[in-house]
């Protein structure tokens, strides 16, 4: 139906990449949910050149109408919260890497220190290591901003079929520190 919305819940595909695929670019958006998606209460609205005013207020109302509190980005890789996170954890695996800290006590350190609900890895397994290392490559490859260049650990512990909690667990961290040994 030519009225209908198209809406994406993508963490860092261009929205506007996704609408030129469409006859109807106007229609298209991004919607960001985060996980857990029942708690988290915040969802990144995706604007690109070509999305209409009305697309954008139906978006923001059915944001609403979900007891979502919605920001507004321009179509950008990993738009607000990944251009963030990413780098946060990416630093977190180097600082283990060189052996500054432990995975847990870089998780106690962001909690306690930042106040931040969990720490980067215990947010590493949440995501997952294959969503994290994609959203990685996908901002590192568009912008070319080396704070985005994925490890080699976090590629091998991929390549191996370690993807954090969606196959693992918390035992991830226990199998990231092994395979940074190497």
């Amino acid at each position: 139906m030519p009225e209908t919305l198209l809406a994406t819940n993508t963490s860092s595909l261009s929205v506007g990449e996704i609408a030129t695929a469409t006859s109807r670019c106007d229609k298209v958006i991004g919607m960001h949910f985060f996980n857990l998606v029942p708690e988290l209460k915040l969802l990144e609205i995706v604007k690109t050149n070509a999305t209409s005013d009305a697309t954008m207020a139906l978006s923001v109302e059915f944001a609403k109408s979900l007891g979502k509190t919605a920001v507004i980005v321009q179509d950008s890789p990993g738009f607000i919260v990944n251009r963030l996170m990413v780098p946060q954890i990416l630093n977190a695996i180097c600082i283990v890497e060189s052996g500054i800290a432990t995975i847990e006590d870089i998780d106690t350190a962001v909690t306690l220190g930042l106040k931040h609900p969990m720490g980067p890895f215990t947010l590493a397994d949440l995501v997952g290591l294959d969503t994290l290392l994609n959203i990685a490559s996908i901002i590192y490859g568009e912008s070319g901003d080396i704070q985005y260049a994925p490890p080699e650990t976090l590629k091998k512990l991929v390549a191996s079929g370690y993807l954090g909690g969606k196959k693992h667990g918390a035992a991830f961290m226990n199998i990231i520190v092994k395979q940074m040994k190497r």
